[in-house]
């Protein structure tokens, strides 16, 4: 029998007036589900005082360089079934895939084939390359293609001061024929920041934190839908149990080695945009990166 039925029903009743007819769809989903799992799970005083705590504490540590609740999003999953739902699909469309917590806004904006290093690193030379079409495989000119990875110390720019700001994070543009080239090192798996809740959620849940070796790319231009994506690499050993369920079959490359420089040539497909007024994703980091163009 249905624990207080008449409580679920007057939480929902009472949003008749709410302003917006799409925020009570959500939320009336989002109440009834969430009252059904109190329910279901027999849910304590004592552990939703510790849910509460938990949330408290991932809210405490997000910053204007840190997203704690998008890392949670991600380590359930939900990131990416959002994204599954979101998104289109079909011939000639890349996949997307999680956008991350570590997005720092548009950065400086280079030539084809420039370096997006700041720094010598001792990571293998990569360069990568290919073109971006639209879904009949036409070029996409003047797309603007944003790139960001780790440091082969397995931190982000803006996870590490020693780093330079903008270090192995840039932003190019196709030329007519829809093609970019740039250089950069062969990316590294790393574990996801567990000095916080969301971070350490895994382990209690009897998981490990590793991400497998990726590139992220957004790619927009105007009358398309943004694509968010990575590039991830053959081998790793992560690619069957990404911490946040990123991994796409047609997503996984294998590097060229010539001469002891790996190259990645992979064309990305981008989908017809159906709503234009939709917004690109905000960044969460780009205040404290100065070296993003204001």
């Amino acid at each position: 029998m249905e624990v207080f039925p008449e409580l679920t029903r007057d939480v929902i009743d009472r949003m008749g007036n709410a302003k917006s007819a799409r925020l009570r769809a959500v939320m009336e989903v989002v109440i009834r589900h969430l009252h059904a799992i109190v329910r279901e799970a027999k849910v304590t005083q004592g552990e939703w005082s510790q849910a509460i705590d938990f949330l408290t504490r991932a809210g405490k540590m997000c910053s204007e360089s840190r997203q704690e609740l998008i890392l949670l999003s991600d380590i359930l999953g939900v990131s990416m079934l959002v994204d599954a739902v979101d998104n289109v699909a079909g011939p000639g469309i890349s996949d997307s895939t999680v956008l991350g917590p570590f997005y720092a806004g548009h950065q400086r904006e280079l030539v084809q084939g420039d370096s997006i290093l700041l720094r010598e690193e001792a990571g293998v030379p990569l360069v990568m390359s290919g073109r971006v079409t639209d879904p009949k495989g036409q070029p996409v000119a003047d797309a603007l293609i944003e790139v960001w990875q780790t440091a082969p110390n397995q931190l982000y720019d803006v996870q590490d001061k020693d780093q330079p700001q903008g270090h192995l994070r840039a932003s190019f543009r196709t030329n007519m024929a829809g093609t970019y080239r740039f250089r950069t090192i062969m990316p590294v798996s790393y574990p996801i920041p567990d000095d916080g809740p969301a971070g350490q959620l895994p382990a209690a849940m009897g998981r490990h934190p590793f991400r497998p070796a990726h590139i992220h790319f957004m790619i927009s231009a105007p009358g398309y839908r943004t694509l968010i994506t990575h590039l991830f690499f053959e081998g790793d050993e992560f690619l069957e149990s990404d911490a946040v369920f990123g991994v796409k079959p047609s997503l996984v490359v294998r590097p060229e080695l010539q001469g002891g420089t790996g190259t990645v040539e992979y064309n990305f497909g981008l989908a017809r945009e159906l709503n234009p007024g939709s917004n690109r994703p905000p960044s969460f980091v780009a205040a404290n990166n100065k070296g993003a163009p204001r």
